[in-house]
């Protein structure tokens, strides 16, 4: 009998073992692709490189950056939310396609919130109000009264119709009781380079990408939008401070995989990518990128998923935005 029961046992653990659902103690035993919904050279494929190497190293397993572009994010979203949940599908996501996206598209073919599993937030990269140096504002306050003295008259720049600095223009509209006009482009470069020439008035930006002009004169830089003062200007207010209390815009970026994978792969997961986005290696990356390193558990990367799809989804509700 002992005999008996001794194969019993042997039999069991193997199965759970090599069951279904059940994480293996060798994850990762091959290589990992990181999907990213963009093309190479754009942010988000920046921070995937700069993480997938280090985490790669880590776990001792390749980490292969796989560019999936399209859709505004959207295509490299679902490939991963219908990719086995087993942890070997990684997708570098930001705040466009996880946050506004649901609510910019009818019918799409995922669920964020239900098909994603939320795995570490890893950098966000500070934004700023900056206008042209012949706008008679030197501050938010002073960008208000002029916008209720003239509505209608203040035109703001983007990237594009329902990317994450147009809708921080309509949220700071909203948030303060003005009328704007949105100037969409094709990419955020020529809408810069239009402030700076003068041919619209203001632009919602990442701060590396203005400061060069701010530093020449070109530009004036009101406040940043984040929720504290960044170190790359840490003299320039937030927009909360400013006049506009409450108002917040952080872009970020994290990794997600597909929902239902185990959780101790996911926790795994996440203990690796905080001590790579924890090094001095990948600091200093980020920060020739005009990037801040960022850590979350998965549980704090959930609540933060949750907060701005909500907040983006009234944004987008109460501005009749619709994706093009």
């Amino acid at each position: 009998m002992d005999r008996r029961a001794c194969l019993v046992g042997l039999v069991m653990t193997a199965m759970l073992v090599t069951a279904p659902g059940v994480p293996a103690q060798s994850f990762p035993s091959k290589s990992i692709r990181m999907i990213v919904g963009f093309p190479p050279g754009g942010p988000n494929d920046i921070v995937a490189r700069i993480v997938s190497q280090k985490l790669g190293e880590a776990l001792g397993q390749k980490v292969v950056v796989d560019n999936r572009p399209g859709a505004a994010g959207n295509i490299g979203t679902e490939l991963t939310a219908k990719a086995a949940p087993d942890g070997y599908t990684l997708l570098m996501g930001s705040t466009g396609p996880q946050a506004i996206n649901p609510a910019m598209y009818a019918n799409l073919p995922f669920d964020v919130l239900r098909d994603l599993a939320p795995v570490a937030l890893v950098a966000q990269i500070p934004s700023a109000l900056v206008v042209n140096p012949a706008v008679p504002a030197q501050d938010v306050r002073g960008l208000i009264a002029l916008a209720k003295m003239h509505p209608g008259k203040l035109h703001y720049g983007s990237g594009g119709s329902g990317t994450t600095l147009h809708l921080s223009g309509e949220l700071f509209a909203a948030s303060a009781g003005v009328r704007m006009v949105h100037v969409p482009y094709k990419g955020t470069a020529p809408a810069i380079t239009d402030v700076a020439g003068g041919q619209i008035e203001m632009i919602f930006a990442a701060v590396p990408s203005v400061l060069p002009l701010v530093n020449a004169g070109r530009l004036r830089m009101l406040a940043v939008t984040t929720r504290t003062r960044s170190p790359a200007v840490a003299n320039v207010p937030t927009v909360a401070e400013s006049g506009l209390p409450g108002y917040e815009v952080t872009p970020w970026f994290g990794v997600f995989t597909a929902a239902g994978t185990p959780r101790p792969i996911i926790q795994r997961l996440n203990e690796e990518i905080r001590k790579v986005v924890g090094t001095a290696d990948v600091h200093e990356a980020f920060a020739r990128q005009g990037v801040e390193a960022a850590s979350t558990t998965p549980d704090e990367f959930e609540a933060l998923l949750k907060a701005e799809i909500a907040k983006w989804s009234r944004v987008v509700k109460e501005a009749s935005i619709k994706a093009n």
